[in-house]
This record gives C-alpha cells, sequence and structure tokens, in this order.
C-alpha cells in the first residue's frame, strides 16, 4: 500500500507543480499582496490547481503509456512500469476533477471558468494536440497562461495587455525550448517519441526559440516602463537628493529588466551549451545561477512595489 501511494505521489508530478506559483504572480503585480482575504484565495487557487494538475498527468501518461516504454526516461513512471494499473489512475483523475471542481466554482466563477479550460485543453493535448505540430506548443503555453490568469482572477484583479504579452512571450519561450531540447536528447529516436518533434527541424526550432526568447524580455520591459511612476518614501528620496533624476517619483520596475534579460540569457545557454531545456521545472530547481537570478527578482519587485513606495 505504502508503495502504492508513493507510486502514485511520482505519478502526480509534485516538481512540476512548480508551475502552479505562477497564480501567485497576479496576487503580486496587483498590488494586493497584504490583503488577508486575496493571499486566502490565492493559495486556495494554488492548492486546486496543484490538484487539476495533478489530474491530467494522471491522464496524459495513461496516453502516453506506450510511447513512456519507450522513452529513456519516461518508461520509469508509476503508469508506464505497471505500478498503477491505467484503470485505477483514470478513475483517481476524474474522481479528484469531479470533487474539486464545484470548489473551484465557490472560490470564484471566473477561476471556475479558467480552471475548466486548463483541464479541457490539457485533455485534448494529451488525446490529440500534442501530435499537431506548431499546436503542441501553443497548447503548453495556454496552460502557463492559465494558471497566471486563474490567479487574477481568482481575487478580481486587473493587469494591462503588456503584462498578458509577457507571459505568453515567456511560457512560448519555454514550450519552445522544451521541444528543442527534446530533440537534441532523442537525437534520431526522436520520432518514436513524440511524432511532433520529426517536423521540427532544427532551424525552426532555433527561430522560435530566438524569436520568443527577444519577446519574452522586450514585452516585460513595456509592461515595466508603463507601470506608473512610484512615488518614493521620504528615505529613499533624499538618498538621492544628491542627483539631478527625479528619484522622488520613477519607473523603479524598470530596475527589474536587466535581471530578466540575463535570465533569457542563461535559459539559452542551457538550452545550447548544457542541452537540458527538456524539463524548465528542473532547469529552475537545479541551475544555480537561474534560481539566484529569479530570486533576486522577485525580491525586488515585492521591494519596489510593496516598500520602496509610501
Amino acid at each position: 500500500m505504502v508503495k502504492f501511494f508513493w507510486a502514485l505521489l511520482k505519478a502526480s508530478r509534485p516538481r512540476q507543480w512548480i508551475k502552479n506559483f505562477a497564480i501567485f504572480a497576479g496576487l503580486i503585480f496587483s498590488g494586493t499582496a497584504l490583503e488577508p482575504l486575496s493571499q486566502t484565495k490565492t493559495f486556495a487557487a494554488f492548492l486546486l490547481f496543484c490538484i487539476f494538475s495533478a489530474a491530467t498527468y494522471l491522464l496524459n501518461d495513461v496516453f502516453d503509456i506506450s510511447r513512456d516504454k519507450l522513452h529513456p526516461f519516461k518508461k520509469k513512471r508509476s503508469i508506464a512500469s505497471g505500478l498503477i494499473p491505467k484503470e485505477v489512475a483514470i478513475a483517481l483523475a476524474l474522481l479528484a476533477i469531479a470533487i474539486f471542481l464545484p470548489m473551484a466554482y465557490k472560490l470564484s466563477p471566473p477561476f471556475f471558468f479558467a480552471a475548466v479550460t486548463y483541464l479541457i485543453l490539457q485533455l485534448f493535448y494529451s488525446a490529440y494536440l500534442k501530435a499537431v505540430i506548431l499546436i503542441d506548443v501553443l497548447v503548453i503555453a495556454a496552460g502557463f497562461v492559465l494558471r497566471v490568469y486563474a490567479g487574477i482572477w481568482a481575487i478580481d484583479a486587473h493587469l494591462n495587455v503588456w503584462f498578458l504579452l509577457s507571459v505568453t512571450s515567456f511560457a512560448l519561450f519555454l514550450a519552445i525550448g522544451k521541444r528543442r531540447s527534446e530533440r537534441t536528447l532523442l537525437e534520431s529516436q526522436a520520432f518514436r517519441h513524440r511524432e511532433t518533434l520529426l517536423h521540427y527541424p532544427e532551424s525552426l526550432l532555433d527561430s522560435l526559440t530566438t524569436m520568443f526568447a527577444n519577446s519574452t524580455w522586450l514585452t516585460y520591459a513595456f509592461f515595466a516602463f508603463l507601470q506608473p511612476p512610484i512615488q518614493a518614501r521620504p528615505a529613499v528620496s533624499s538618498f538621492f537628493g544628491g542627483f539631478e533624476l527625479p528619484f522622488s517619483e520613477a519607473k523603479y520596475l524598470m530596475a527589474t529588466v536587466p535581471l530578466v534579460i540575463y535570465a533569457v540569457m542563461r535559459y539559452l545557454y542551457i538550452i545550447y551549451e548544457k542541452k537540458e531545456g527538456e524539463s524548465p521545472e528542473r532547469v529552475i530547481l537545479t541551475d544555480r545561477p537561474l534560481l539566484i537570478t529569479i530570486l533576486v527578482w522577485l525580491l525586488m519587485v515585492v521591494g519596489i512595489i510593496y516598500y520602496l513606495g509610501v
């Protein structure tokens, strides 16, 4: 029994739940992170998406069982290795969805819409869309964007269109990088594990990677620039008092743009030199320079939005 539950936990891929932290983006950037009600709703949204994503991973592994058995790493997954019968996996996934979807509606109808859309997209992706070139990466990116906007809608917040564009560009950058690394890892056997890789020439993947790498930092720069100027605390203004620049009121969020540029450059290095972009969540957790950059960026964003201004 213990072995079964451990296998079930592994099949739920808790490491990939790191993607669900995207739900907190709306809480932070909307300026409501210090409100108890918004905190509670966002945390509930995060837990619900962890359950929904775990259910979709179980269903995805059922659809991919034959391919996973041929994969050098995925053949060890709980369902592909036979530790969890596929009938049990399907029953548990559907039961989790049936129990927790009503809770999602109770939390917020717009959040419920995001959750249902996410589940439908993932179901179609597992069943068919993962085999359609370009559509497959769009669906992967859409899953990330839906996580972000699920968090925004859960607290009834609003963010400008440049935020949406930066999130979309970032999601597509990760999705294309994932395909680029999968092709490199599997090389001549790529088509046996994922047929769409056969139709992704390296030149196309390189062009798309470059395109979304550029759009990621550029749209974020526009988002940061178009944010209203922050009225700095008196202590901050006096610290910079010797300069002629208007530090008392400035677009301080622009200071985080260099970190985003470095993070994009670092991820490109990981894809092309270290060849480790197949699992973005593993890269984020194991690549120390990238992890430090993300943590510093997060601290700067929180500090600028919540502690720098009056």
